[in-house]
């Protein structure tokens, strides 16, 4: 890559850069207020909370066990492995931890949240 290349590659960054902020700047600042009436009372907004509220019981009861039983299956093939494989299959534990915790997480955080719009 050469350096006009590169000049025209930073000017076409700065046109997207400044055209997203005038975007964004004009979002902003055209807010209009919505009404409605009688919103939290329809069927669909009481479908929907009760469908969140049981896909995160759900998750929070199903990502444990799957990730439990994930953990096992790499503890087992990780000792069948010789010392390169050993190492990626530590990866793949911790990775199945760290997502058994965001999973929770985030499903007990999404719980908490439309537990306050009821």
């Amino acid at each position: 890559m050469n350096i006009k290349e590169f000049k025209k590659k930073i000017k076409r960054i700065r046109k997207t850069v400044s055209a997203g902020m005038i975007a964004l700047t004009v979002f902003f600042m055209s807010n209009v207020p919505v009404y409605a009436d009688d919103v939290q009372n329809s069927k669909i907004v009481k479908g929907t909370e009760k469908l969140i509220g049981d896909v995160t019981t759900w998750l929070m009861v199903l990502a444990p066990v799957v990730s439990g039983l994930l953990i096992i299956y790499f503890f087992i093939r990780r000792s069948a492995a010789d010392e390169m494989d050993q190492k990626k299959w530590n990866n793949r534990i911790v990775v199945a931890i760290v997502s058994c915790i965001g999973a929770v997480l985030g499903s007990a955080t999404l719980n908490l949240i439309v537990g306050y719009y009821k």
